[in-house]
Parts: C-alpha cells; sequence; structure tokens
C-alpha cells in the first residue's frame, strides 16, 4: 500500500476537501482513522468533513447540528466496496450541504433533479409517472418547509415573517403566503394571509409565466408591482407587512426582472448588428430595471416614511443586482449611441476608421449582460481599448460640436438644448476636455438660473396666490395646494439643472460650489413644503374641535325660534374633500382624524347640495304666496315639516341598513371560500347569521313584506358562492368522501366482503346523492311560501354528474380486482383435500414434488404484507382510492398446512 502522502485515493479527497473550504488540509489528516476506515472498509459508506474553529474533522457520519454557518462536504459510496485507485471515479459520489439538510435536498431537486427527470427528453420518457408525481409533490413539499422556516428548520426554530433565506423567486413569496392562510394557527393569520394571497393575484400569473411575456407587458408589470405593495403596505385592515420581507421581495421581483431582460437580451449580438435593430429592446430592458429600481427607493425613501400608520423605519431600499445591471446596459446603449452620433458628425472619407468590426473588437468574447464583480475588470479594459479607438474620431468631432455651441452661446435655451442633444458626446473624456470652456460656461448659466428661482421664491413665498408677492395661481387648487404645487415646480427645475451638471459637468472646478448652493436651496424649498402641509393639518384639527369653524357641524338643522331650516354643509367642507383628495395624491401622509373628516364629509355631499335647495325652498315659500293663500297651504306645510322632523330617524335607518349590508357581505364572501364538501356546519352557521341579521331588521320596524326583493337580492348572492363551492365540490366528490372500511374475509367456502359489496356500494352513492342534493335543500334567507332558486343549480350542473358516477364505478371495479387477487389462496379451502391427496399422488415422485410445492408456496406466504401467518384481505374505500391496510389472520395459510397433513396422513396410513 502506497504511503499517505503518494496515496492517490486521499490525495483526491483531501485535494478536493481544501478547494472547497478554500483551506489547506492538515497533513496529519493523511492518516485520520475516519478517513482509512472510508477508502478501506467496504461497509463503510459515508465520510464527511467540517470545519470547527478553522480545523478541519473527519468524521464518518453526518452531524447536522443546525448551524446555518457550518458548511459540510460529503463522500459517500455507491455500492459496498474498497476504495482502489482504479475505481475511485466510478464509486464516489461528493456531495456538500449548505445551511440545512432540507434546504440542500430542496435546492438539490428544484435546481438538478426534478429538470433533469422531468423535462429532459431522454429521462422523461424512462421515468415511472407515479414516480414523477411524487417527486413533484417532494419538491412542493419542501419548498413549503423551506419557505416556512427560512433556510434552516429544526424542531427548536420557531417559524417566524422575519425567516426569509427560503424565499429565491416572487413565486416563493406568493406561495408562502397561500401555504399560510392554510396551515396557521389562528384565525386571524389565516384571514391575513388569505388576503395578502388575495392581494398577489393580481401578479402572481404574469410572473409564473414571465418569459412568455413582451418587454412593453413587463414594464406594465413593474408598474403593477410598484401599486400592489403599496397597497399592501398601506392597508390597515391586518397587523402591516413585515418590512424584512417587503424588502427580500422587491429583491427577488429585483433578480426576475433582471434574469427576464438578460434572457431577452441575450439571442441579440448586441455589438455586431445595427444599433437601430437592438435599440428599443436595450433601451426598454434598461426601462425595466430603473423604473423597479426607482419603485422601490421612492417607496421606502419617501411614501412610506410618511405613511404614519406603519412608516418604513430603515434606509431606502435599492435592489443593488439590478441597479449595477440597468447601468450595464445603459453603459452599453451610451457606447452604441456615441458611435452612431460620431458616423453622422464626421465626413464620409473618414467614418471608415469607425467601422463596427473595428471599434467593438475589444468587446469580442465578452458579453456584456453577465455583470458580477468577476467580469468587471475584463470589461472595463475592453472600455479603455474602445476609448482609445474612438479617441482620433472624438478629437475632430469636437471641434465641430464647439461651432454648433457657438451659435448659440447667447440664448441660454439653445445652449441647453444643443448640450442635451449631444450630451452622450459631451460626456466623453475627449470631447469634453476640447469643449472645456464651453462646459464652464453651461455651468455659470445653470448656477445664474438657480439663482434666479431663489430670488423669485424669496419674493413670492410670503404672499398668496395671485398676488403680486405670492406664488402663480393654479387653476381649481386650494391655497395650501397652490403653495405646495408652486414650489415642487421649483424643486423640479433645480433637480433637472442638477441632474444635468452631474452627467456634463461634474470635474470642473465650480462645480462642487453649484452643488452646494443647489443642495441648500433644496434644503430650504422642501422644508417650506413640509411647514405648509403642517400648517394646515393644525388649523384643519383646531377647526375639527371648534363647533364654530363650520367643520364638525350637523349637516341640516331646524330653527325652532325663527322656524327656518338650516343646512350647515359649509363651502369649506367642499375645500376640504379637494385639499385631503390632492394632498394625498401628493404622497402626504393625512392625520387620520382629517381623513376620517374628510370620508364623513364625502359621504353627505350630494345629499347637502339637495338639501340647500330644500331648505331654500321651504324657507322662502312663505314669500311666494299671498295671505290669502296660506290658509290653504298649512296643512301641507306641517306635514313637510313633520317629514324634516323625522329625518334624523330615517338617518339611523339608512345606517342601520348599511350595517347589516356591510356585514352580509362580509359572510358571503366568507362562504365563498368555505368547502362545501368538508365543512357544511360552516355553511350552516352562515346562514343562520344572514337570516339572523333579517330578523333583526325585521324587529326594528322593517315588514317583511317590504324586505322580499332585499332578500332575493341576497338569495341570487348566496347562489352564486353556492354554486362555486357546489362545482369545486363536484370535482372532489369521490376524493372526500367519509371512509368506508372492508373486510375481505373467507366464509361458507367463497371469499366475502364485510359489508357485503352491494351495501357498501349503496352506502357510497347514498354519500354522492346526499351532496348532489343540497341546492334542494338550500332556502338561502328566503321567507316562507317564497319561491326558491336555488334547485335550478343541480340541473346546471348535471354535465359533472357523469364524471363522479364513472369514477365511482372505475373504483368499485378496483374493489372487485382485490377480491379476483385472492381467489388463488382459497382454492384448497373448496376441495377434500384427503380424497384429492388419494386420487392424485401415486408415486414417490407426485409425493417428493407437491411437497417441494407446499414449502414453496409457505414462502410466499411470508412473503406477504403482513406479520406472521397472516391474510392481507383488509381493505379501505376512501378517498377515491381502494387501498390494501392490513391482514386479516385466519384460514388461507392453514389450507397449506392442512394439505401437508393430508398427505402425512396417507403416507401413514397408505
Amino acid at each position: 500500500m502506497p504511503h499517505g502522502s503518494d496515496d492517490a485515493r486521499k490525495k483526491f479527497i483531501l485535494t478536493t476537501t481544501g478547494n472547497f473550504f478554500g483551506t489547506k488540509p492538515s497533513p496529519s489528516l493523511l492518516d485520520s482513522p475516519e478517513l482509512n476506515n472510508f477508502l478501506d472498509d467496504g461497509n463503510e459508506f459515508v465520510l464527511s468533513v467540517s470545519r470547527h474553529d478553522s480545523v478541519l474533522h473527519l468524521s464518518n457520519k453526518i452531524d447536522a447540528s443546525g448551524d446555518s454557518n457550518e458548511k459540510v462536504l460529503v463522500f459517500f459510496k455507491l455500492h459496498p466496496t474498497v476504495i482502489t485507485e482504479d475505481n475511485l471515479h466510478q464509486s464516489l459520489l461528493v456531495s456538500s450541504m449548505l445551511e440545512s439538510p432540507i434546504n440542500t435536498l430542496y435546492q438539490a431537486l428544484r435546481q438538478v433533479y426534478a429538470p433533469l427527470l422531468l423535462k429532459d427528453e431522454r429521462w422523461c420518457s424512462a421515468f415511472d409517472p407515479k414516480l414523477a408525481g411524487l417527486l413533484s409533490d417532494l419538491e412542493l413539499g419542501l419548498g413549503s418547509v423551506v419557505r416556512q422556516s427560512g433556510a434552516q428548520p429544526s424542531a427548536k426554530r420557531s417559524r417566524t415573517e422575519e425567516d426569509v433565506l427560503g424565499i429565491l423567486t416572487p413565486s416563493d413569496e406568493f406561495q408562502y403566503w397561500d401555504d399560510l392562510s392554510e396551515s396557521a394557527e389562528k384565525n386571524s393569520m389565516r384571514e391575513r394571509a388569505t388576503y395578502f394571497t388575495g392581494q398577489f393575484k393580481f401578479i402572481q400569473k404574469e410572473y409564473g409565466g414571465l418569459d412568455g411575456l413582451s418587454m412593453p407587458d413587463v414594464v406594465d408589470l413593474v408598474e403593477q408591482s410598484r401599486d400592489t405593495l403599496d397597497d399592501m403596505w398601506r392597508q390597515t385592515e391586518f397587523e402591516p407587512y413585515p418590512e424584512i420581507r417587503m424588502a427580500r421581495l422587491m429583491d427577488v421581483i429585483g433578480g426576475a426582472l433582471g434574469r427576464y431582460v438578460q434572457r431577452k437580451l441575450s439571442g441579440l449580438n448586441i455589438f455586431a448588428v445595427p444599433f437601430i435593430s437592438v435599440r428599443e429592446n436595450m433601451r426598454m430592458g434598461v426601462s425595466i430595471c430603473e423604473q423597479w429600481v426607482v419603485a422601490c427607493e421612492h417607496l421606502t425613501g419617501q411614501v412610506w416614511k410618511r405613511h404614519a400608520p406603519h412608516p418604513w423605519k430603515g434606509n431606502k431600499h435599492c435592489p443593488q443586482t439590478l441597479h449595477c445591471l440597468a447601468k450595464r446596459l445603459d453603459e452599453v446603449v451610451t457606447l452604441r449611441m456615441v458611435h452612431e452620433k460620431l458616423l453622422r458628425l464626421l465626413p464620409g472619407g473618414k467614418q471608415q476608421a469607425l467601422t463596427s468590426d473595428r471599434v467593438f473588437e475589444p468587446f469580442s468574447g465578452l458579453n456584456p449582460l453577465h455583470y458580477n464583480p468577476y467580469t468587471e475588470p475584463l470589461w472595463r479594459a475592453a472600455v479603455a481599448q474602445f476609448e482609445r479607438l474612438m479617441a482620433p474620431s472624438e478629437q475632430e468631432v469636437a471641434g465641430r460640436l464647439k461651432s454648433y455651441i457657438a451659435d448659440v452661446q447667447d440664448n441660454p435655451q439653445q445652449l441647453l438644448q444643443v448640450f442635451q442633444k449631444h450630451k452622450e458626446l459631451i460626456r466623453r473624456p475627449t470631447i469634453g476636455k476640447e469643449l472645456q470652456s464651453e462646459r464652464e460656461t453651461l455651468l455659470a448659466r445653470l448656477l445664474d438660473y438657480n439663482k434666479g428661482l431663489k430670488t423669485d421664491f424669496e419674493s413670492r413665498c410670503h404672499g398668496g396666490p395671485g398676488d403680486k408677492s405670492g406664488p402663480l395661481i393654479g387653476r381649481n387648487l386650494p391655497e395650501v395646494v397652490n403653495r405646495i404645487v408652486w414650489v415642487q415646480q421649483l424643486i423640479h427645475k433645480i433637480e433637472d439643472s442638477v441632474r444635468i451638471a452631474e452627467a456634463l459637468l461634474p470635474e470642473l472646478s465650480g462645480f462642487k460650489g453649484f452643488l452646494h448652493f443647489c443642495d441648500d436651496l433644496l434644503e430650504v424649498l422642501r422644508a417650506y413644503e413640509q411647514e405648509q402641509f403642517e400648517d394646515w393639518s393644525r388649523d384643519i384639527l383646531s377647526g375639527l374641535a371648534d363647533p364654530k369653524s363650520g367643520i364638525s357641524n350637523r349637516v341640516m338643522d331646524l330653527d325652532h325660534v325663527d322656524g327656518r331650516l338650516k343646512i350647515q354643509y359649509s363651502d369649506r367642507l367642499v375645500s376640504l374633500l379637494r385639499e385631503v383628495r390632492q394632498l394625498s395624491a401628493l404622497g402626504f401622509p393625512i392625520p387620520a382624524k382629517i381623513q376620517q373628516a374628510s370620508n364623513t364629509a364625502d359621504k353627505f355631499y350630494r345629499q347637502a347640495i339637495v338639501l340647500k335647495q330644500v331648505a331654500h325652498f321651504y324657507n322662502t315659500i312663505d314669500q311666494q304666496m299671498i295671505p290669502s293663500q296660506r290658509p290653504m297651504m298649512l296643512s301641507l306645510a306641517l306635514a313637510f315639516e313633520q317629514v324634516i322632523k323625522v329625518l334624523h330617524t330615517l338617518m339611523t335607518f339608512l345606517l342601520c341598513l348599511c350595517m347589516h349590508t356591510s356585514g352580509s357581505i362580509s359572510q358571503v364572501v366568507t362562504l365563498m371560500n368555505v368547502d362545501l364538501l368538508r365543512h357544511q356546519q360552516r355553511w350552516k352557521d352562515g346562514l343562520q347569521d344572514l337570516r339572523t341579521g333579517f330578523a333583526t331588521l325585521e324587529a326594528q320596524g322593517f315588514r317583511c313584506d317590504d324586505m322580499r326583493a332585499w332578500r332575493q337580492h341576497w338569495n341570487h348572492q348566496l347562489y352564486k358562492a353556492l354554486e362555486h363551492q357546489y362545482q369545486s365540490g363536484l370535482e372532489a366528490l369521490n376524493k372526500n368522501l367519509p371512509e368506508i372500511h372492508i373486510d375481505l374475509t373467507f366464509k361458507q367456502g367463497r371469499l366475502q366482503f364485510r359489508p357485503p359489496f352491494e351495501e357498501v356500494r349503496a352506502r357510497y352513492f347514498r354519500e354522492m346523492k346526499r351532496f348532489i342534493s343540497i341546492p334542494n335543500q338550500f332556502k338561502g334567507v328566503s321567507a316562507q311560501g317564497e319561491e326558491l332558486i336555488f334547485s335550478i343549480m343541480i340541473d346546471r350542473n348535471a354535465s359533472g354528474f357523469l364524471t363522479i358516477f364513472s369514477k365511482a364505478e372505475d373504483l368499485f371495479s378496483r374493489l372487485q380486482a382485490i377480491q379476483h387477487k385472492f381467489k388463488e389462496w382459497v382454492v384448497l379451502g373448496q376441495v377434500d383435500l384427503e380424497n384429492l391427496v388419494e386420487k392424485h399422488l401415486n408415486s414417490v415422485q407426485d409425493w417428493e414434488r407437491n411437497f417441494k410445492a407446499l414449502k414453496a408456496r409457505g414462502k410466499e406466504s411470508e412473503r406477504l404484507p403482513s406479520s406472521g401467518w397472516g391474510w392481507p384481505g383488509l381493505a379501505v374505500l376512501t378517498q377515491g382510492q381502494v387501498g390494501q391496510t392490513g391482514t386479516c389472520h385466519g384460514e388461507p395459510p392453514a389450507y397449506d398446512q392442512r394439505s401437508g397433513d393430508s398427505q402425512t396422513h396417507t403416507l401413514d396410513h397408505g
């Protein structure tokens, strides 16, 4: 045997170990007993390597300690053998384990074995479909465990929503809440998870089939995703969405979008084909990446920071990988655009130096879509070589641009347009250096422009909108909104000038001073913006507490002194509605009390307009009559006055009806999601709650006959919910009927089911009929004697009955097949054994052959799925399946024994 250091087997294992852990194994490991046992003992199957305190440890067992930071490398044998240099690469498998065994197994299945066995045509055709289904089920189950418990589930670890390591794609997050809606212990958690699942439905399908979408569709999906996440963060009906999960969701959505863009652009030879053929796709890819980055930064840096019920506590979040990919794609677009613009500006004779094959040659062999820290140095080197090739042409184009700029030097607006039109070229180091003085002129103009904005702000910030010393007045804008919109316009103008300077003038000596001035001015403008909002909030809250403000009065009142009807829906309330609506659209967090007051004012706005017209008529009707006509109108006037007095009663009834409607809607929506097949009692309870609500209304004074149309309306809503669950129940009926336990017995010389087959069949079809006839028994909220609408549901869904009855017949055919399977085991119980032996056993060979057959039969009996001498005859009819689940101990094996006894007896007395 070779010495340890010369042993190729040990060298292979320790070299692989060193490469995996990034360290040099200790020489002492060459003589490790665990290593020697694994290599030289055919019964030792496993060698695991782990690292503790920077020291490598070998073991012939796998210790899954649950430490998420521990890595384990495992060598294991395909079959029991001694490892030699010849069979080393045929008998050993190598696997690594990170974080937890469950996560490692899940990722191996998901990324390697499931795609290989289920999608590859060569393996898929040879793979048992039943095993394929079990493999898919195993992947789904492991995925659920990983999503629920993070990447490191263990018995001691509680499942919390902060565990996000198992969330690798948007679909993982969607499935997490879907699983939680079924498995959560508390009802409130299930309802919350169901709500989030419902919100994700708007984008779940698109992310599931992302590769099938066009780029414009994905741009729309980005916007839809932003709105969905915003709605989920702002909801107040349930416990807030966890911040750590939201950040993770933003990252995995960014990852999915980035991979989509890479796949869509991977088929394009970006540097070889004409720019016009790839320009739109490239720009669309940049837009997808940048829009999601901007959406995440805007939501977490501004919108959610101001959302008082659930503010974002961390820093502004940016999906960093997607951001870097967007920058790379934008750089590629810029390089191609620079090349195109140089070709346009150069005279025809000099364009030969800029052929695509020549200037883009440094990028051959590089895929610009593959952005990572390892490819970045190669990319930067290629870009530097490209710039060297472009430098002579850029030098000549710089002279042309200088003449263009000189022509518009005295017109700031046209000067800015020239710079923006050729910004890709002006950013080039060579051209930028040639246009140094022109760029300094642009910086000076931008600074003067911003100083003018500052002067304008200072002269107008104290006056009212429309005044000479106030902000410019906007159309249909309340004063506070007008001020805020005005200052936001100034902010946008300054930010635009900063973006231009950052893109074209960053290395100029005056740039830092310009940037400092703009930052100070932006700080002043944003402080003014926030001050306007806070002043408005204080004024409104003060008005809500003051009955004389016109904001919190009763809508209508009857003055008993002068008899005049007063409508107190003030113009201030109308302006409050507009202010709240517009400030919310601008992203300001409206205080809860103001929002509630606005909701109430909005509810009565239309009624108040009508009431003002009624009040005007009531208060001036006496002026429209001559004195002699008044006695004629007295009774009608008194009746009208009585109507006004009972208005409060009418409003009380309306409020009661609104509450009943809200409760009924919630109840019907709940029933829509309650399984009719398995939870019929919950349906009965929900229906009883609805009937109780109608009984309560009747007790409060509503007449039963008057509610006929109202009851019929809710019957139609119940019909929709019932039919939805009825159709779902029909599809799953054969799988969810109650279990029927059946014994297979041998009695009176024949195999029999207990209970009898006919009784089992009758019970099964009786349970089916009970579900099918539910609509006949369903009365909804109808009163006695009213026509029912539910029985027609059976006829409308009759096409589904064929399937369930066909499945039932197939089920009973398989049940009878079980009986047929065991008939051969009871043959000896149906004949006279002694007469049979005497008649057929005549020679020594006959005896020997039959004794051998009995012995073989006995061994076959031992292999039956039972313990000891038993007969697997217990069958269960359940969940649409026929399965053997136990044994019926008794006679069949004894017949073999009796046959042997009969032969022995015949020999003894023959």
